[in-house]
C-alpha cells in the first residue's frame, strides 16, 4: 500500500487549536488552526483533526 492509499489518521479534538508532533516518526512541533468546518489536515503527517464539541463561547462584560 503506497502513502498515498493509507488512510490518515483521525484524532478527534475539543478545541480549534490543536498541536502537532507527528507522533512515533517526528516532525517539527507546528499548531494549527481548525477551519470553519472544525478539520484540519497537519502539512507534515498528514494526521486529520476534527473537532467533536464547540468551544464555549467567551462571555462578553
Amino acid at each position: 500500500m503506497s502513502d498515498m492509499e493509507r488512510p490518515t489518521e483521525q484524532i478527534k479534538v475539543e478545541t480549534t487549536t490543536v498541536g502537532c508532533d507527528g507522533g512515533p516518526l517526528g516532525h517539527p512541533h507546528v499548531y494549527l488552526k481548525l477551519a470553519a468546518d472544525g478539520e484540519i489536515v497537519c502539512p507534515y503527517c498528514s494526521r486529520h483533526y476534527v473537532l467533536v464539541k464547540k468551544p464555549p463561547e467567551s462571555a462578553t462584560g
